[in-house]
Order: structure tokens, then C-alpha cells, then sequence
């Protein structure tokens, strides 16, 4: 089959699936993306999240593989480093200079070599737009000769490595104020047009030095899961992602592919009382009933995870007990069982009681019911949220489930418990949900006010650290010492409940290869892997 013909037949095909997928009839088995004809060398993607750049500086690939670009480290499928355009790196005893070696066989799409200078550029251009890239703790990138770069910090940032492996390179020469929607990179695919709100279209590289992918052609379309369903009943798309909701449909000529994911949901929990204090912007602090840790871990223990599982989310979930379950970071200590009658006892020994029998507990005056938002539209946050709030009703906690805003949200979390929802590749996010002096600022991270000079300490640690074993140390300390903790177990600001599982309708004949653990977000980890995606038949 002739490139051209199979570029019409894409396009036309976005067209129709962007304009009239929601007339899509069951049955219709035309198919563009599995390529027509004997040679299956392409492929039709429908994701809902489209991206705003395709900039690494901009925070294109961030937590994500940029596709286009390489990154010098990279993770495997375990979630272990690897090198990609890099040979090698080191940290010197200071843990303050990081020195990497670049591969001599790397090539950006229009023929220019990959260089040292390249990649101290593609840095500091990141650190100067202030974007989703955290660079503040990097004092400069400086390529040494053609295939050394040394980066200097300000301080030992043991997470920098995993700021490394999630920035794509860019090419100096090749940058400039449209680089966003015409990019040029040196990963396993090369950028050919963008249609916003419609269509992605990409290319294999052929000169890639990984190898060329196998598939050649990939048009990703951005729909909304019922018009990617709706999309997959008419044959329309190879790979779709879909909803729990919908996932429990048979659809002929597809497989359901369930991936596992920490992109967990949780209820954030004010931990201080309403005092009249108010944030920065002037929104209110606190919540006289959730600033209890009482009332906070009984709602943990009360919980049967699996059950919300199995009943909000269709079986499409398992339980969540962090935020970064099953990452090598994470703390296997702050499991916890559901223990009803010991939440219960939680309670009791507070001296919270029924005393009107309304079935709501009440201590000086006070009753233990209050709000717990969640953004309105999202199905998966109300269903989890409304699920945890009924269970809770044993124990004689009342949770009014609200949905809003995120703009509403955005001033009201600080003082009531939100429906929020977290997960990356990377330790670096549990600092930013608890460490002390990011607490009630206006982002969402640690809206309850969490502060603790413990787990400060550990923090500071494993930032500092010289070695991936330390800092992982740190990192484990920090959510439970035996003591104390940001787990459920100890201060619990947050309770967490589930992770979602990421699902996608996928052709038969298509393999997705293996897919690491997904980070928060089912669009763009599916991704990660593109070039290893092959047809089988």
C-alpha cells in the first residue's frame, strides 16, 4: 500500500470519526486504522486528553515518553532506569554535579546529530519557562564537549533522575516560537500534522536508533469515551479508551486490555479546626470535624476497598493504600485491614457517641458529618465518593457527596474534604502532597494542611541522598516509621480508597506489548510504549 493512499484514507477517516461518530451504527466493520488490504503497517488510537503543546521545555512527556523526543534515561517496563540517548551518567560525592555521556548514533528527523549542547539547551530552555518541569534545583546545564553534559545543582536532588528520564530533547538549532506544533526529535516517531481537537498523526522514524518502530502510521484521534465507544462498535479505531462503565460490553473484533495503574482516588481531609484562619488568596482553613484523627482513620478502617471496587467501578479497580502503591518507593507497612468494630472503637474511645440517635455521632456539640467534594462530570470520583460515603453510615459518619466546580473547589478545599486523585512515576509527587511549606497554598497540593517536622526530616533525606537505595529508604520512613507517618495508620490526612484500572478496547490482532504501571491520567501512559505495538495478524 502506497503512503499517500494511506494518508487519504486516515485523514478521511478523522474527518468522519470527529464530525459523525455519534451516527456511527453497530456492525459497520469498515476499518481505516488496521490498515486495509494485506499490510497492516498502521493504526487508529482514540484517547480523550489532548495535549496543549508538544514541547518537552513546555512540559510536552512530562511523567509521560514524549513520543517525538528522547529522553537521556528512560524508565523499563519494572519502573528501573535505563539509559536511552545517554551511555552512562555518575554523581559526584557532593551530589551536587551529574555528569551523563550521550550515544554517537543519535539523530534528530532532519539529519542533525544529537549533541551535548543540544541537551544543556533543551534544560535550561525548560528551567527558564517555568513549566510543569521542576528545574529549580538545577543551577546549570553545560555541554562539555559533543557528547558530555554536566549538570550542576543547587542542592542533592536525588529526583532529578526522574526529571531526566521524563524530558525530551530538543533540537537547538531546530527551536524556535512554533516548536509546540511542528516539532523535530529524535525519538521512535516523527511528527507529521496536528489538527487541535481532532487528530495527531505520526510516523515512524526510520532512522531511529532503537530501531524503527514496527508499526509505521498512527493517528490518534481525541474523542470522549462514549464517542470512542460508539467508534469501536462501528470498527472505526484499533485501540480505544473506555470507562468502567463501559468496559463491561462485549464488542466483536475487540479485546478489553485492563492496566494497571497507581492513579489512585482518595478523600483529602482537613487535619487542623476552624479557627477563622484563611489562605494567602483569603479562603477559609480547616474543619472542626475531620481535624480529628479519630474521625479520620475510622473512616480508613471503616472502608471495604474492594467492595467500592466492585460496586462504584465495576470490578475495574484495586484497593489503594497510598499514593504511590506498588512503586519501589512505596511502604508495604501502610496497608491497612478494614476493621469495622476497631473504627468503631476509634470513635468510641473519643468520646464521640450517638446521644439523639439520628445515627450520626456527635462530641461536644459537633455532629461527625461533613462535605466532601468532587468536580462535577466525573463519574469515577462521584461513584467512589458516594460508594465510601454509604459505608461509612455504620460507623455514624455522615459524608454529603457535592459536585462542582473545579474553580469552587479550588476555594472551598481547604476547608472541606475533596475527592482528589494523584499517581506518578516519580517519589518526587509525595513531597509535594506533604511536605510543610507547600501546605494551603493555592494548588492542589496538600489543601488539608498537612505539616510535620518528622516527615520533613525524612523528606530532606531522601531528596538529599547520593544513592537510589537512600532515598527509596527516606521515602518509606516518611509515610511510616513504626510511629508515625503520612499513612493512614499515623496522622492521615488523606484516605485512600481505590486505583483505577486504565482500560482500552484493543483490535484483535493487535499487541500493545507490556505496559508498565500508569501514572494518574489513561490517556497518555497508554502511549508509552507505542513503538513496541505490533500486528500479529
Amino acid at each position: 500500500m502506497k503512503r499517500n493512499s494511506i494518508w487519504k484514507g486516515l485523514l478521511s477517516f478523522v474527518l468522519a470519526a470527529v464530525l459523525c461518530v455519534g451516527c456511527a451504527k453497530e456492525g459497520n466493520s469498515d476499518s481505516i486504522g488496521s490498515g486495509d488490504g494485506e499490510e497492516k503497517n498502521s493504526v487508529t488510537i482514540a484517547i480523550s486528553s489532548e495535549p496543549t503543546t508538544l514541547d518537552p521545555c513546555q512540559g510536552w512527556g512530562h511523567g509521560n515518553t514524549p513520543l517525538v523526543q528522547s529522553t537521556l534515561v528512560r524508565y523499563d517496563a519494572d519502573m528501573n532506569v535505563v539509559n536511552d540517548l545517554a551511555t552512562g551518567y555518575t554523581l559526584d560525592e557532593t551530589g551536587l554535579i551529574w555528569t551523563f555521556t550521550l550515544r554517537t548514533d543519535a539523530f534528530f528527523t532532519d539529519g542533525e546529530p544529537v549533541t551535548a549542547s543540544d541537551v544543556a539547551f533543551t534544560f535550561e530552555t525548560a528551567k527558564a519557562a517555568q513549566a510543569s518541569v521542576d528545574l529549580t534545583f538545577m543551577e546549570k546545564a553545560e555541554a562539555v564537549d559533543e557528547t558530555t553534559v554536566v549538570f550542576t545543582l543547587s542542592k542533592p536532588t536525588s529526583v532529578f533522575l526522574n526529571t531526566v528520564a521524563s524530558l525530551g530533547i530538543v533540537p537547538e538549532h531546530a527551536y524556535h516560537e512554533d516548536y509546540g506544533t511542528n516539532p523535530i526529535g529524535s525519538g521512535p516517531w516523527k511528527f507529521v500534522q496536528w489538527n487541535p481537537q481532532e487528530q495527531l498523526l505520526l510516523e515512524a522514524n526510520e532512522s531511529y536508533y532503537g530501531g524503527a518502530p514496527s508499526i509505521q502510521y498512527v493517528t490518534i484521534v481525541f474523542m470522549d469515551e462514549d464517542a470512542a465507544f460508539a467508534a469501536v462498535k462501528a470498527g472505526q479505531v484499533d485501540v480505544a479508551l473506555t470507562a468502567a462503565t463501559l468496559a463491561t460490553a462485549d464488542v466483536d473484533g475487540y479485546e478489553l486490555e485492563r492496566v494497571t495503574s497507581v492513579d489512585n482516588r482518595g478523600f483529602t481531609l482537613p487535619v487542623s479546626p476552624n479557627e477563622g484562619k484563611l489562605t494567602e488568596s483569603g479562603q477559609p482553613i480547616g474543619n472542626d470535624v475531620t481535624c480529628h484523627l479519630e474521625i479520620r482513620q475510622a473512616i480508613a478502617y471503616a472502608l471495604d476497598r474492594q467492595l467500592v471496587a466492585d460496586v462504584a467501578l465495576n470490578g475495574f479497580a484495586t484497593p489503594c493504600y497510598s499514593e504511590n502503591d506498588q512503586m519501589p518507593w512505596n511502604n508495604p507497612e501502610v496497608a491497612i485491614e478494614t476493621d469495622v468494630e476497631y473504627a468503631k472503637k476509634l470513635l468510641a474511645d473519643a468520646g464521640w457517641e450517638d446521644t439523639d440517635g439520628d445515627g450520626i455521632l456527635e462530641k461536644d456539640g459537633i455532629k461527625a458529618s461533613f462535605t466532601c467534594l468532587y468536580p462535577s462530570g466525573d463519574s469515577v470520583r462521584q461513584a467512589v465518593a458516594m460508594a465510601a460515603a454509604e459505608q461509612v453510615k455504620e460507623i455514624g459518619i455522615q459524608i454529603t457527596v457535592e459536585g462542582t466546580s473545579w474553580d469552587d473547589i479550588m476555594k472551598r478545599m481547604f476547608s472541606n474534604a475533596v475527592m482528589m486523585g494523584w499517581g506518578a512515576a516519580t517519589p518526587y509527587e509525595s513531597y509535594c502532597l506533604y511536605y510543610s511549606a507547600g501546605a494551603l497554598k493555592d494548588d492542589y497540593y496538600n489543601p488539608e494542611g498537612y505539616m510535620s517536622s518528622v516527615t520533613d526530616q525524612y523528606f530532606s533525606a531522601a531528596m538529599e541522598a547520593l544513592t537510589m537505595e537512600d532515598a527509596y529508604q527516606n521515602w518509606k520512613l516518611a509515610q511510616w516509621d513504626g510511629k508515625t507517618g503520612t499513612a493512614m495508620k499515623g496522622e492521615c490526612p488523606w484516605v485512600w480508597i481505590v486505583n483505577v484500572d486504565h482500560l482500552y478496547y484493543v483490535r484483535e490482532g493487535l499487541d500493545i506489548g507490556q505496559q508498565t504501571i500508569h501514572p494518574h491520567g489513561s490517556s497518555m501512559p497508554l502511549l508509552q510504549n507505542l513503538s513496541d505495538w505490533c500486528w500479529t495478524e
